[in-house]
C-alpha cells in the first residue's frame, strides 16, 4: 500500500493544476446540485415511526387498523399550545378576581396569529381544573401553520401574551410549534477554528505549514457538508444529520493533514528534495491515514446496527465526511506540500544537516522525550495512576440515566418545562397517556373486566371507558399514569400491562407517544451492548492485522474502553447532573439523549483507533529496526507524541467550540468528545500506553507463526519504499561503474 499511495502523492505533485481543477470541479458541481435541488419542493418526510419494531410501534400499526379515526386525532394534536394557569395559595380560580383575570388572558389568545380556538378550562360542561382548585389549563387550537418563519412567528406571539400575564396570575405556556433544527453556527465553533489554527502555528512554527493545513481541512469540510445538503434536497434528511459530519470532518481534516505534512517535514529535514519527500510522507504517515479513516468509516457506518433512522443518518453522512477528509489528505495536501516546497520549515532551519542535527537534539532533550523516559522507568506507577484518573473520571456512569425524548422540552427553564410539570403535579400523565390495545374474540364482551383490571394497577391515574372496534375483536383504552413518560413507575407500568393476561382470551398492548419513547430507550440500550461488543471485536481484529500482535490489540481496546467510560462520565456529570451550567448554554440537567452514547462510541473508537495508529506505528518502526523495547517506546514517542499532542488539541478546542452550541444534542455529542479525546490521547496513548509496551517488553510484538503467515502485510512502516530506494541507489551505482555506460 505504501508503494501505492506513494505513487498517488507523486502524481498530485507533479499535476498539481489537475488535481486542484479536480477538486474544484467536484466542489462546484455540488454546488449547482444543490442549487437545482433547492429550488424543488421540499422532499416529504417518511413517517419516522414506520421503520421501527418495537412492540409500541408495531401496535400502534395495528390500531390505526382497527381504529382509523386515531390517525387524524394525533394530526390535530399537533397544532394545539395550552395555557396552564395557577392562583396564589389559599385561592381558587373560581374566585371572581381570577376567574375575570383569566377571562381576559383567553380574551387576547383569540386574536393571536393562528389561533382557531380556545378552550375555556373554567366551562361547566367541560371543565379542566386541579382538584385544589389552583390550576387550569386552556388549548390554543392553530390551523394552517405555514413554514418554519410561520411558525416561529405564531409561536412567538403566544410567548409574548405568556409574558405579559395580570399580576399575581401565573401563566406558562406548553408545547411548541416549532420542530428541532439544526443548531446555526456560533461563535464558539469560530473560536475552535482560531485555536486550531494557533496550535497549528505552535506545532509547525510555520504559519505557511498551518495555514496550509487548515485550508486543506476546511475545504473537505465543505465538500463534505455541500455533499450531504445536496444530498438532503433531494431526499428527506433528518435536521441533525449535519452536526456530526460538520464537527468530526473538520476535526479529523486537521488531524490528517497534520501527520502527513508533519511526515513531510520530517523528510525534508533528512535532505530529501521536496517531490521525493512528498511521495514519501504520502506513502508512510498517509497509509496510515487510510487505516485509520477507514476504521473510522467502519465505525460510522456500524451504526447501521442500531436500526434507526436518525442515528444511521448521522453516522453514514459523518463516514462520507471522513472518506473526503481522506481524499482530500492524500491528493490535495500534495499540491499545496509541492506547491510550498521547504517554506513549510521554519526560517531558522535553513540548512538540511543543521535541520535535521537540530530536530534531532530536539527531540531528544524536550519534554515529551523526558516524559516518555520517565514513563519507561516507572510503568507500573504510571500504569496505576492514569487508570486511577480514568476511573474517578468515569464513576458518575453508574448513575447514567437515558431518555429518548425529553417530556416538556429539553430546556428545564423553559416555560414550556414549567407548563409540563404544573399538568403532570396537577394531573398526572394526561399529557403522555398510555394507549392500550386488547385484542381478542369477543374482547368488547370483557371491556369492562379489563378496564378494571387496569385501574388496579400500580401507577395508573384513571382509565378511560373502552372504544370498541366494529367487529368487537380489539379495545382501545386511555390509561393516564401517574408519571411522566421517563418516570420509572410508568416504565415499570407499561411492562406490567403487557405481562398481565388475568383476563382469559385476551392479550393487551401499549402503545402511545410514551410507550414508543419508552420502547424506543430501552432498544437504544440494548443496541448499545450489542455495538460496543462489536466494535471490541473490530478492534481487536484490525489491530492485529496492522500490527502483527495479540497483546497490543488487548491493550489498546481496553484503553479505548477506559476513555469511552471517561467520556459517559464527564458527560452524565455535565449534562444529567449540571456541574458546568454556567459554562455551557446548552440546557442541563436531564438524561443522556438515548442516542449520544452510540454516537460515542462508534466517534471514539474511530479517533481512539487514529490515535493508536500514529503512536504505536513509529513505535514499530524504531523497534524494526533492531532496537530494544524500552529504546523502540523512547524512540518511537518521542517521533510520534509531538503530533499527537497537537492533533489531540486540535481535536479538543474544535469539539468545545461545537460544545458551545445552544442545542442539547449538538453540545452533547461535542462535549462527549471533548472528554473522550483528552483521556484517550493524554491518558491511553501517551501514558498507559508506552507503559504497557514498556512492561511487556518483546512480548508486546509476539504473534503465532501460523497467524504470522496468515495476515497481510501492510507495510505501514514504509519498508516497500526503503527497498525502492536501495534498489535506485544500487541500479545508480551500477550504471556509474559500467564502462560500457561510461564511454557511452
Amino acid at each position: 500500500m505504501s508503494l501505492f499511495l506513494s505513487r498517488i502523492g507523486r502524481f498530485s505533485a507533479r499535476h498539481r493544476l489537475l488535481v486542484a481543477g479536480v477538486w474544484l470541479v467536484v466542489f462546484a458541481s455540488l454546488v449547482g446540485a444543490f442549487a437545482i435541488g433547492s429550488q424543488r419542493d421540499a422532499p416529504a418526510e417518511a413517517e419516522r415511526s414506520a421503520s421501527s419494531s418495537t412492540a409500541a410501534a408495531q401496535t400502534l400499526d395495528r390500531l390505526h387498523d382497527e381504529f382509523p379515526a386515531t390517525d387524524t386525532e394525533t394530526d390535530a394534536a399537533a397544532d394545539t399550545l395550552q395555557l396552564v394557569f395557577q392562583v396564589p395559595s389559599g385561592t381558587t380560580v373560581s374566585d371572581a378576581a381570577n376567574s375575570v383575570a383569566i377571562g381576559d388572558v383567553l380574551a387576547v389568545a383569540t386574536d393571536l396569529p393562528g389561533v382557531t380556538s380556545v378552550s375555556d378550562p373554567l366551562d361547566p360542561a367541560a371543565p379542566f381544573v386541579s382538584e385544589d382548585g389552583r390550576t387550569a389549563v386552556a388549548t390554543l387550537s392553530y390551523s394552517d401553520l405555514g413554514d418554519t418563519a410561520d411558525k416561529t412567528g405564531k409561536y412567538d406571539a403566544a410567548l409574548d401574551l405568556q409574558r405579559s400575564a395580570p399580576s399575581g396570575l401565573r401563566v406558562e405556556l406548553g408545547g411548541d410549534l416549532l420542530e428541532t433544527q439544526a443548531p446555526e453556527a456560533g461563535i464558539g465553533e469560530g473560536i475552535g477554528v482560531i485555536a486550531a489554527l494557533l496550535v497549528l502555528v505552535l506545532t509547525f512554527g510555520s504559519l505557511l505549514a498551518a495555514g496550509a493545513n487548515l485550508l486543506v481541512a476546511a475545504f473537505g469540510v465543505g465538500v463534505g457538508v455541500v455533499g450531504i445538503l445536496t444530498y438532503g434536497a433531494f431526499f428527506p434528511m433528518g435536521d441533525n444529520t449535519l452536526i456530526l459530519a460538520a464537527m468530526l470532518g473538520l476535526a479529523v481534516g486537521i488531524d490528517y493533514s497534520l501527520f502527513i505534512l508533519s511526515r513531510f517535514r520530517a523528510e525534508l529535514r533528512e535532505g530529501r528534495g521536496v517531490e521525493d519527500a512528498v511521495a514519501r510522507s504520502v506513502g508512510t504517515a498517509g497509509t496510515a491515514v487510510v487505516f485509520a479513516g477507514l476504521t473510522v468509516i467502519v465505525a460510522l457506518v456500524g451504526l447501521l446496527v442500531v436500526g434507526m433512522r436518525d442515528i444511521s443518518e448521522m453516522g453514514v453522512a459523518a463516514a462520507a465526511a471522513v472518506a473526503i477528509a481522506v481524499l482530500i489528505a492524500l491528493t490535495l495536501l500534495p499540491v499545496l506540500m509541492r506547491t510550498l516546497g521547504r517554506r513549510v520549515l521554519p526560517r531558522r532551519e535553513l540548512h538540511v544537516r543543521e535541520t535535521a542535527r537540530a530536530a534531532d537534539t530536539s527531540a531528544r532533550r524536550g519534554f515529551l522525550a523526558g516524559w516518555a523516559r520517565t514513563v519507561v522507568a516507572h510503568p507500573v506507577l504510571a500504569m496505576v495512576a492514569g487508570v486511577a484518573v480514568l476511573v474517578i473520571v468515569a464513576l458518575p456512569t453508574l448513575s447514567m440515566k437515558t431518555a429518548f425524548n425529553v417530556p416538556g422540552g429539553t430546556d428545564p427553564e423553559s416555560t414550556e418545562r414549567a407548563a409540563y410539570t404544573l399538568v403532570l403535579d396537577e394531573f398526572g400523565g394526561v399529557q403522555s397517556p398510555l394507549v392500550v390495545l386488547a385484542e381478542g374474540t369477543d374482547a368488547g364482551d370483557r371491556s369492562e373486566a379489563v378496564s378494571t383490571e387496569l385501574s388496579r394497577l400500580d401507577g395508573v391515574q384513571s382509565v378511560s371507558p373502552g372504544l370498541v372496534s366494529d367487529d368487537g375483536d380489539a379495545v382501545m383504552y386511555s390509561v393516564v399514569p401517574t408519571g411522566s413518560p421517563i418516570d420509572d413507575r410508568t416504565i415499570d407500568l407499561v411492562s406490567a400491562v403487557r405481562d398481565d393476561a388475568s383476563v382469559s382470551g385476551v392479550t393487551l398492548e401499549v402503545t402511545g407517544e410514551a410507550a414508543i419513547y419508552i420502547d424506543e430507550d430501552a432498544a437504544l440500550n440494548q443496541a448499545l451492548i450489542k455495538y460496543m461488543i462489536l466494535i471490541a471485536v473490530l478492534s481487536l481484529v484490525l489491530l492485529t492485522v496492522l500490527f502483527r500482535s495479540l497483546v497490543i490489540p488487548v491493550i489498546a481496546t481496553l484503553g479505548y474502553l477506559l476513555s469511552l467510560l471517561a467520556s459517559f462520565g464527564g458527560s452524565v456529570a455535565v449534562f444529567q447532573w449540571g456541574w458546568l451550567d454556567a459554562l455551557i448554554p446548552a440546557p442541563q440537567g436531564d438524561p443522556m439523549l438515548s442516542l449520544l452514547p452510540i454516537l460515542l462510541v462508534g466517534v471514539l473508537f474511530g479517533l481512539a483507533m487514529d490515535y493508536q495508529v500514529f503512536l504505536v506505528s513509529r513505535i514499530q518502526e524504531m523497534h524494526s529496526k533492531g532496537m530494544s523495547p524500552k529504546e523502540a517506546v523512547v524512540a518511537g514517542f518521542t517521533r510520534s507524541a509531538p503530533v499527537l499532542v497537537a492533533a489531540g488539541s486540535i481535536m479538543a478546542v474544535v469539539f468545545a467550540g461545537f460544545a458551545s452550541s445552544t442545542m442539547a444534542v449538538a453540545a452533547s455529542i461535542a462535549f462527549g468528545l471533548v472528554v473522550g479525546v483528552l483521556a484517550d490521547v493524554f491518558l491511553v496513548r501517551l501514558v498507559l500506553m508506552p507503559a504497557a509496551l514498556a512492561l511487556l517488553g518483546k512480548a508486546a510484538w509476539w504473534t503465532p507463526a501460523w497467524l504470522d503467515r496468515l495476515l497481510p502485510r501492510l507495510d505501514i512502516e514504509g519498508h516497500a519504499l526503503d527497498a525502492q530506494d536501495e534498489a535506485s541507489r544500487d541500479a545508480t551505482s551500477s550504471d556509474e561503474h559500467d564502462p560500457e555506460l561510461v564511454r557511452a
